[in-house]
């Protein structure tokens, strides 16, 4: 079975997304937020850009190093983003 597309994404609606599997924002620097998260691996910060279109690159990159700290699939994690939309 092929790997699934992430979803065409706003970095408002990751963030909420994200904040809903318990990252919070640190602070916001003009249109980049910075979430952070105490994870079982550790402390994990990631910085999020709160544009209209997030690119696919981008969103990718996002959703790999999100799954390795939650130990969450990347999979699971874009199934998380189609429904919550």
């Amino acid at each position: 079975m092929p790997p699934r597309k992430p979803p065409v994404i706003s970095g408002g609606q990751l963030i909420k997304a994200l904040q809903r599997l318990g990252y919070e924002i640190v602070r916001q620097r003009g249109s980049h937020a910075r979430l952070k998260k105490v994870t079982e691996a550790g402390v994990h910060s990631i910085t999020v850009p709160n544009h209209s279109e997030i690119a696919k690159g981008t969103l990718s990159d996002i959703l790999s190093r999100v799954s390795e700290m939650n130990q969450i699939s990347k999979e699971d994690l874009i199934k998380f983003l189609k429904k919550r939309r």
